[in-house]
C-alpha cells in the first residue's frame, strides 16, 4: 500500500462575489478532484489547535500527525534545519524576510508594507541583498550574537545565539499598513531592521528591480521566532518511510526535523510556476521505484496567490494542482497497479480578503483505491470536491492530527 498527501497551501477560502458567490476551491475547473469525490470520503478537520497561531508551521504538523500544542516550538527553527543553520541548545531561529516598504520620503516608522515577498524575488538576488547587509554590519550582528543564513526566494533565517523568544508579527498579516505598530520591540531588531532598508533601499539589485516594474527587496523584516525543535521520527511514529516534496524551507524543515527523506526538485519555487512535473516524477520515482511508503507533496501556490490578494492567479492554482499534480500522480499510481491511499486537503484557510491565514476547519477528500470501484461500498452523492460540500458530508475530524491516522491505519 502506498500512501500521499497532496497538500495545497492556505487553498480554501470564503464565498466571494466576483466568483459566483463561491470560493476559489468550488469555482475553479478541476475534473480530477470532482471525478474523485465520487468516490471518496469527504469531512472538515481542525488543523489548528485551539488558541494558536494559524501558520504553515502549526497546520503542516497537525497534517503530519504531529499534534502541534505537544511538539511545535516555533517557525523558523524548522526552516533552519533545512538551510543548514547551525542550532544548539538556547539559541533562538527567526525568519527573515526580505520585504517591500514604501518609498516615500517619511520617517522609517511611518512607512507602509507593500509585499512580504519582495515581488517572490529570485534566490540569488536575495543572497546577493543578505550578504550587502551582512557585510555592511558585520561588527554590529557580531555584538549581538546575530548571524544571517540565506535561504529561498524572500524565506531566510538569523540565529540569535544564547536569545529568546520574542513576539514578532508576520509581515502578511499587516500588509497595507503603516509598519510602527507592528515593529519589534527588542531594540536590537528595529535598529536592524532600519539599517537593512538604509542599505538596500539604493542598492543596485533594487534599482533594477523599479526599472523593471518590479517590486524592491528593501526591508528585512522578523517573525517566526522559536527554539531547537524536537520531533519524532516519521518512520518509527507510523511505520512508513516517507519523503517530503516542497519548494519551501519550513516543509523541508519538517521533513529533515522528522527523519524523512527531502527530495530536491530543480525549479522547484514554491511560487505559480513551479516545477509540477518535476514533484510528480519524485514521489513517483520514490512509491514505484525506491521502495517508499508515503510522500507529501507540497504545493505552496495557491497561499501566496493568496497573500498577494490575486483571485484570478489563486483560481489557477488550484486549478494546476488538479491539472498538473493530482492527475498524474492519480494516473501514474493506477497504471502501476499498487494499492493506494490519497489524501487531498489545505493546511489551513487563507482568505483572500483578509490576505493572511485563519484558523477555520479545512475541508478533506479522502481516496482509497481498494474500495473506489468496489460495488459494495457506497458514497454520498458528491458533486465535488470544496468547502461547502465536504461541510455537508458532516465527517469532521475535531483534532486535525490524528487525520493521518484515517489515511494510513485505516
Amino acid at each position: 500500500m502506498k500512501y500521499i498527501i497532496i497538500l495545497g497551501d492556505g487553498m480554501s477560502d470564503e464565498p466571494i462575489a466576483a466568483l459566483d458567490g463561491k470560493t476559489p476551491l468550488a469555482y475553479a475547473e478541476t475534473a480530477m478532484l470532482d471525478s474523485l469525490s465520487k468516490r471518496s470520503r469527504l469531512g472538515m478537520a481542525q488543523t489548528i489547535p485551539p488558541g494558536m497561531n494559524p501558520g504553515s508551521d502549526t497546520a503542516n504538523l497537525s497534517v503530519l500527525g504531529f499534534d502541534p500544542v505537544k511538539y511545535y516550538s516555533g517557525r523558523s527553527p524548522l526552516e533552519a534545519l533545512n538551510i543548514g543553520a547551525p542550532m544548539e541548545d538556547g539559541d533562538i531561529a527567526v525568519r527573515l524576510n526580505i520585504v517591500t516598504i514604501s518609498d516615500d520620503d517619511i520617517p522609517f516608522a511611518e512607512k507602509t508594507i507593500i509585499d512580504h515577498s519582495a515581488g517572490e524575488i529570485e534566490t540569488a538576488d536575495a543572497a546577493i541583498l543578505l550578504e550587502a547587509v551582512k557585510t555592511e554590519l558585520s561588527a554590529r550582528l557580531e555584538a549581538l550574537n546575530f548571524a544571517i543564513y540565506p535561504g529561498t526566494s524572500y524565506r531566510h533565517c538569523l540565529i540569535w545565539k544564547g536569545g529568546k523568544v520574542l513576539d514578532f508579527t508576520p509581515p502578511h498579516d499587516v500588509l497595507t499598513q503603516v509598519i510602527e505598530p507592528y515593529l519589534p520591540k527588542e531594540i536590537a531588531f528595529r535598529e536592524l531592521m532600519e539599517l537593512s532598508h538604509q542599505i538596500l533601499q539604493d542598492h543596485p539589485i533594487n534599482k533594477e528591480r523599479i526599472r523593471k516594474g518590479k517590486n524592491p527587496a528593501n526591508c528585512f523584516w522578523f517573525w517566526g521566532a522559536g527554539t531547537k525543535p524536537c520531533l519524532s521520527s516519521f518512520e518509527e511514529k507510523t511505520g512508513r518511510k516517507g519523503i517530503m516534496i516542497s519548494a519551501v524551507d519550513l516543509l523541508k524543515g519538517i521533513g529533515v526535523a522528522t527523519g524523512m527523506t527531502v527530495a530536491d526538485v530543480p525549479g522547484a519555487n514554491g511560487s505559480l510556476n513551479t516545477n509540477y512535473a518535476g514533484k510528480v516524477d519524485a514521489a513517483c520515482k520514490a512509491l514505484l521505484n525506491e521502495g517508499y511508503d508515503f510522500a507529501y507533496i507540497h504545493i505552496e501556490a495557491p497561499d501566496e496567490m493568496s497573500h498577494q490578494g490575486d483571485m484570478e492567479s489563486k483560481v489557477k492554482a488550484i486549478e494546476y494542482l488538479d491539472e498538473k499534480v493530482i492527475a498524474p500522480i492519480f494516473n501514474r499510481l493506477t497504471e502501476s497497479g499498487e494499492d493506494f491511499r490519497l489524501l487531498i486537503m489545505p493546511d489551513h484557510p487563507t482568505p483572500l480578503h483578509l490576505r493572511t491565514h485563519t484558523a477555520d476547519s479545512v475541508p478533506f477528500l479522502l481516496y482509497d483505491s481498494r474500495t473506489a470501484n468496489d460495488t459494495s461500498v457506497t458514497f454520498p452523492a458528491n458533486e465535488g470536491y470544496n468547502e461547502a460540500a465536504c461541510k455537508r458530508s458532516g465527517d469532521y475530524i475535531e483534532e486535525g492530527h490524528k487525520l493521518i491516522d484515517e489515511l494510513i491505519n485505516l
